[in-house]
């Protein structure tokens, strides 16, 4: 199994990004996926997260701001992020917790770096 994170990158303070990030393996049956994010000197921290059913919460941080959203049939997780600014600054992981058998197991991205400035 497979994460690979993309759409990182700069922003203006107000601007938005999109994220993306897609599952890969053999028959994959998928749970819980999310989003977290790490700031230098900071401990990783829940952005957003979604059910298989599409239950979503949020850090209340950027709840309002972002939204996360998710397409099973291409086990695909996105994060949409607008109004940013240069608290959001931090490597954003993706994160799926996946089936194998009975037991899930919780995989993660690679990590995309956000960088919100002026």
């Amino acid at each position: 199994v497979q994460l690979q994170a993309s759409g990182g990158g700069s922003a203006q303070p107000g601007g938005s990004l999109r994220l993306s990030c897609v599952a890969s393996g053999s028959a994959l049956s998928i749970n819980d996926m999310g989003w977290y994010r790490q700031a230098p000197g900071k401990q990783r921290e829940l952005v957003a997260g979604i059910t298989d059913g599409g239950g979503t919460k949020y850090a209340d941080s950027v709840k309002g701001r972002f939204t996360i959203s998710r397409d099973n049939a291409k086990n695909t997780v996105y994060l949409q992020m607008d109004s940013l600014n240069p608290e959001d600054t931090a490597v954003y992981y993706c994160r799926a917790d996946i089936y194998s058998g009975e037991t899930s197991y919780g995989y993660w991205g690679q990590g995309t770096l956000v960088t919100v400035s002026s």
